[in-house]
């Protein structure tokens, strides 16, 4: 018998030094994948540029190594692009994010209900 309730959670990654990347951080390194922009990928998410940057300088000094590579000038305010270890650690975080997910599902049925 299926539970009438649900159960949410948010997975977040953390360093000894502090977080390393959770479900809005995913976003706007994706984001940057897709668009090579810090001040497009923050626009396109709704942030300002002084806090994607916070991010990003965070995730990166967290992570062993570097998630993104940043550089000045150009258009549209500079050049972004995530490293492989970037791209490792979107896809490994979106992954577990699945299992996560699924797993509190399979909890949820076990609710009295």
């Amino acid at each position: 018998m299926a539970s009438q309730f649900t159960v949410h959670g948010r997975l977040w990654i953390e360093g000894p030094a502090g977080t390393i990347i959770g479900h809005g951080r995913v976003e706007l390194l994706e984001k940057i994948d897709e668009l090579g922009s810090l001040s497009a990928a923050s626009a396109a998410l709704g942030m300002s540029y002084r806090y994607a940057w916070k991010l990003v300088k965070s995730m990166n000094e967290h992570s062993d190594r570097p998630l993104t590579k940043l550089s000045s000038g150009g258009r549209g305010g500079g050049h972004a692009e995530l490293t492989e270890t970037g791209k490792e650690a979107v896809a490994t975080y979106r992954q577990t994010d699945r299992e996560f997910e699924q797993f509190l599902s399979q909890q949820a049925e076990k609710l009295p209900g």
